[in-house]
């Protein structure tokens, strides 16, 4: 947290959506487009037979050395850190928070962001993917990391998910 009331938060999955976060955490606002290098974007789950909202595989980073994952930095108000960590799972163990420098045009900036516990590969829901790949259009990443997005393979669950609630903000 910063003592100017505020924290920088680096979102590289559902979160990209500023619906998608701003459900739970109204104060976010955009910032930066970045990356965060040496760090891969994988999805799976946080343990291998968990069942979630999304009905699959959900991002998470893992390093990697000379590759990147692009995302957003939003500002967040310090009141939002408790609901923020409470999406992410943290008070279930399903992630845990870091403190990462994300290269920007306005030049590096700490962020907080997440990395799963226990990781366990399994593929997103088309509805996640299609979350993940709205933010990253929303935003403006750079079109050869949305067309890897893009490319993600899914499990083909076809039943309701979060990205209902999500729709209906968007309308």
């Amino acid at each position: 947290m910063s003592d100017n009331g505020h924290f920088m938060y680096f979102a590289f999955g559902s979160n990209l959506l500023k619906e998608r976060l701003q459900l739970a955490n109204p104060s976010a606002i955009f910032q930066y487009t970045g990356r965060l290098k040496d760090h891969v974007l994988n999805f799976g789950l946080w343990g291998e037979h968990v069942d979630n909202r999304w009905h699959g595989g959900v991002a998470t980073i893992e390093a990697s050395p000379g590759l990147e994952v692009w995302g957003v930095v939003w500002k967040m108000e310090n009141q939002h850190l408790g609901s923020l960590d409470k999406q992410e799972g943290v008070d279930m163990g399903m992630y845990y928070p870091l403190q990462v420098t994300v290269e920007t045009d306005g030049g590096p900036v700490f962020c907080r962001t997440y990395q799963m516990n226990h990781f366990h590969a399994c593929p997103p829901s088309p509805q996640y993917k299609q979350v993940v790949c709205l933010g990253a259009q929303q935003n403006n990443l750079p079109s050869d990391y949305q067309k890897r997005l893009q490319a993600v393979q899914t499990n083909n669950y076809s039943g309701p998910s979060i990205l209902d609630q999500i729709a209906t903000v968007m309308k």
